[in-house]
């Protein structure tokens, strides 16, 4: 009698059919997600706050004020996040609830290729305002 133990396969037996397994991909996407929202929190409080102070403020104080290396600083920071975020959330939600891989990709494709452009938009504005 062998002392080797048997091996009990972990994979659902659809999945054994499928051949399909573990992407590895979860709990860094996951990761991600935590890691970006904790960022965002005192970012967004930020930003909150300072929109909430120039209120009344002429448009040449509000340029001076985004113009300021670390406010720019800040800004640029939080719109890489913010978009990142949002892309990276909107996967989750695209994966979930869409049956369709040729779809899936496509909405993940466009709805990254959004975010993206955008990101970029955002940034060039507070870069042309800073420079």
């Amino acid at each position: 009698m062998s002392d080797t133990p048997t091996r009990v396969p972990l994979q659902s037996p659809l999945g054994r059919v499928r051949g399909l397994g573990s992407a590895k991909q979860g709990s860094h996407h996951w990761w991600i997600q935590r890691v970006s929202s904790v960022a965002l929190l005192p970012l967004m409080l930020w930003f909150i706050l300072s929109v909430a102070t120039m209120g009344g403020k002429e448009y040449a104080e509000v340029v001076a004020w985004i113009a300021h290396p670390l406010n720019a600083t800040l800004l640029l920071l939080s719109i890489g996040l913010a978009f990142q975020h949002a892309a990276s959330g909107m996967q989750v939600v695209i994966e979930d609830y869409t049956r369709s891989e040729m779809v899936r990709m496509a909405v993940i494709l466009a709805v990254k290729a959004a975010c993206a452009l955008f990101g970029v938009l955002a940034a060039v504005a507070v870069l042309k305002i800073a420079i």
